[in-house]
């Protein structure tokens, strides 16, 4: 079964080709296809196009629907193409001709607008919960080891004298610019297309606002091309919000592989969190972590790929759309995934406490020498010459002593400071106001 089938059946090889994964994926827009139904079937009685009966109708077999997709047990049957048209056939099936009615004001283009944004909504929920959970714990290692110095590096060369806390702290800071990104593109999703239908409006007398306000969205796409237009263009930047997540949990994995390895030592895992080698019997192998490293890695490849996708498709609906939904929908599943190590591994790691105990992180505390020689009277560059012709005649005497004390510093992490932040932007996605409206919906 087609929405749009008529007389004649297509080509099997035809269909299967255009079909592609969306059988699969569809599954996932299930609940979301429901909500939008369940939203305009609503908004259809207002304005007329349905009686308060077959309203009535409508919503409770599109509720029960919902509940059988929570209980696992909705599947799309062979022979239907995609998720709307499941919905459609059993609400035709359960209800009779009151079923062919809900479609009236809408297209299959709108129908899956709305689904994708529902569904990008519900995702970027689990992701800010996620992301803030490893916020937390990255804040709170920063905390538990603020006191204790590591290595700082630039250029890979042995660089100024900087402390667990600070490393830790810094990813967790990071994090916060990601959700500000990640915020942006919310706002965008959180954008109405329904009612928009193929992208041109329809004669029917639609009272949008209704279905914006019933879905929860902050606003609707007003002007209906530029709606269908959002298709691609959304995922676009939803899939650069991702990337700039991955990118920080790909640093972090970098640094953990680099900094766990015997040349380093900084910190270890248990063994059971790490694999081993076929004939390397000392082997403990970061595998986790560079499995993660390199799962960011293609996410950070996503939005050329979406890009790739639409730069060249002019205004209207392309079925090239249709292969978006086979990058982004599985992308939220591996950002999660490697969310979910990054705890797994941060939560068992154990910090190596006398790394700079080795003589070769002496001239770490070179500029501490300046530092103090500035402190004492002596012009800077003087002092810069003076401690560079001691280690130069391999007579320099670290002094082990770090007092930094600005904000930001080894001696003030300003901790208490950046999880404020990070909590201000966590309560401005609001998605308390928005459960509250798809609860009503399944009153």
């Amino acid at each position: 079964m087609k929405l749009w089938q008529k007389d004649f059946d297509v080509d099997k090889k035809v269909e299967t080709f255009t079909v592609g994964k969306d059988r699969e994926l569809d599954l996932d827009l299930a609940p979301y296809d429901v909500l939008g139904s369940i939203a305009h079937a609503t908004m259809l009685a207002k304005v007329g196009l349905l009686t308060e009966d077959e309203k009535d109708q409508l919503v409770a077999g599109l509720q029960q629907i919902y509940k059988e997709v929570e209980a696992g047990d909705f599947e799309i049957k062979d022979g239907i193409e995609d998720v709307h048209s499941q919905v459609e056939f059993l609400l035709t099936e359960r209800l009779g001709t009151v079923g062919k009615k809900l479609h009236s004001g809408r297209s299959r283009n709108d129908q899956v607008l709305v689904d994708l944004k529902l569904y990008m909504r519900g995702e970027i929920e689990q992701l800010v919960d996620k992301v803030s959970t490893v916020f937390g714990l990255l804040n709170k290692l920063s905390e538990e080891h603020k006191e204790l110095l590591m290595p700082g590096y630039t250029h890979m060369q042995v660089a100024m004298p900087s402390s667990f806390g600070l490393w830790f702290g810094a990813y967790a800071e990071a994090l916060i610019d990601d959700l500000e990104v990640l915020k942006g593109a919310y706002k965008v999703v959180n954008k109405n297309p329904l009612g928009s239908a193929a992208g041109y409006g329809s004669s029917f007398p639609l009272d949008r606002q209704m279905t914006t306000d019933l879905l929860g969205f902050e606003v609707m796409n007003y002007n209906v091309v530029y709606a269908q237009m959002g298709r691609g263009k959304v995922e676009y930047i939803v899939s650069n919000a991702l990337a700039s997540i991955a990118a920080t949990v790909n640093k972090l994995s970098m640094d953990t592989c680099l900094y766990m390895g015997q040349n380093f030592g900084f910190f270890s895992f248990p063994s059971e969190l790490t694999t081993g080698s076929s004939i390397m019997p000392h082997k403990k192998n970061p595998d986790v972590l560079e499995l993660t490293r390199a799962k960011c890695n293609q996410l950070l490849a996503l939005p050329t790929q979406v890009s790739m996708l639409t730069s060249n498709l002019p205004v209207g609906y392309h079925r090239d759309f249709q292969q978006i939904k086979e990058l982004l929908m599985p992308a939220f599943g591996m950002l999660n995934d490697c969310l979910d190590m990054v705890m797994l591994m941060f939560s068992n790691i154990t910090i190596n406490k006398d790394i700079l105990d080795d003589e070769k992180y002496h001239y770490l505390f070179s500029v501490e020498v300046v530092n103090q020689l500035v402190l004492e009277g002596v012009p800077f560059r003087e002092a810069y010459k003076q401690v560079g012709m001691d280690i130069e005649k391999g007579t320099f005497k670290p002094q082990k002593e770090v007092n930094h004390t600005h904000a930001g510093s080894i001696g003030n992490l300003c901790n208490e400071e950046i999880a404020a932040e990070m909590q201000k932007v966590v309560d401005g996605f609001e998605f308390k106001s928005l459960h509250e409206k798809l609860k009503a919906l399944l009153a």
